[in-house]
């Protein structure tokens, strides 16, 4: 027996007949020999851990766009919190850890710079329309690896693509991921509100903090052991009481961060910067030629697209200045 049979045998005895058994996957677009030390989930797991578009999340914004201070949240900070309470709620339920990582550490491979305004500004620029969501997918299948993509289960992928909103994910870990999600945001973003002097931790409704409670770690406890509680009859689910609570926390989020204009001054500056960018480099001419092998095979609007929404802030700035700023001569 190899490791990873054996991985798959613990995986029989001790998880819930509700979880996904990796030796049950339904695998992957193109066959490959398994692996005789991890199983499938692992692997792919470890394919996202290592690709190129998980290292740039440490220069995507979360919220506040390009933060100087060294203590805000960015997209990768963000993936391994969601990591990290998923996989407690997924161990809790006896679901299965690796598949529940896998899905997490892949959730916003696809998002862009400058947070979701970049995202409303190329969905209104890309005729087939953007969701960040569906790049992560598409990163998966079709950019990383030159082209070739990932190659990872169904599994995996379907997560990915459910993680926040429409249809649910077929597994339950990947219902966990998309919870698990929410709560690490909302917490963390009333964290990084609060850093940059946007709100006051009394500013909180006292309806939600008597019952969350009052520190970003009480919240999240409490919203842990709820789903935790509440989902063992295979239904991923917070009590009435503490979800009516956690819907309240959005609501007050969504008025006093997410809409707020010192939170959002800068973010009136990213469709006109966006644009810039996908009019040249939609010019045959001004295309990279690393990405000349997707404009090839999916046009070059589409390769745009990719190339715009696998930008960090930085380099997006700084392609722009490289490109429409002028530069003093060195005479």
């Amino acid at each position: 027996m190899t490791v990873s049979e054996r991985t798959q045998s613990i995986e029989e005895q001790i998880l819930s007949p509700y979880a996904a058994f990796s030796k049950n996957t339904l695998g992957r677009d193109v066959p490959e020999e398994e692996c005789d030390l991890r199983t499938p989930y692992q692997r792919d797991r470890d394919r996202i851990l290592h690709c190129k578009s998980f290292r740039r999340l440490k220069h995507k914004t979360q919220v506040f766009l390009s933060p100087e201070g060294d203590h805000y949240r960015t997209r990768l900070t963000h993936t391994l919190e969601v990591s990290q309470i998923a996989r407690t709620i997924a161990r809790a339920l006896r679901l299965n850890e690796d598949l529940t990582e896998a899905i997490s550490l892949g959730h916003d491979l696809g998002h862009t710079p400058f947070g979701h305004a970049g995202e409303r500004a190329l969905d209104e620029l890309y005729p087939g329309g953007f969701r960040h969501y569906e790049q992560s997918v598409r990163i998966v299948e079709k950019l990383e690896k030159n082209g070739a993509g990932l190659n990872l289960t169904k599994e995996v992928r379907d997560g990915i693509l459910c993680h926040t909103k429409g249809t649910e994910a077929m597994t339950l870990e990947g219902r966990v991921v998309r919870l698990a999600d929410r709560i690490a945001y909302i917490n963390h973003d009333i964290d990084d509100a609060e850093r940059a002097g946007v709100l006051l931790e009394n500013d909180i409704p006292q309806e939600v903090t008597s019952v969350l409670g009052g520190r970003r770690s009480e919240r999240i406890d409490t919203l842990v052991h709820s789903v935790a509680e509440n989902s063992l009859d295979g239904t991923i689910r917070m009590s009435p009481t503490i979800q009516k609570a956690f819907d309240r926390l959005y609501d007050f989020m969504y008025e006093y961060v997410y809409l707020n204009p010192y939170a959002k001054a800068e973010e009136k500056k990213v469709p006109n910067l966006i644009g810039a960018l996908y009019g040249y480099l939609k010019v045959p001419e001004n295309f990279p030629q690393e990405m000349s092998r997707i404009a090839e095979r999916d046009g070059i609007e589409c390769a745009a697209c990719d190339y715009i929404a696998g930008m960090t802030d930085h380099f997006a700035i700084q392609l722009f200045q490289d490109i429409y700023v002028p530069k003093s001569w060195n005479i």
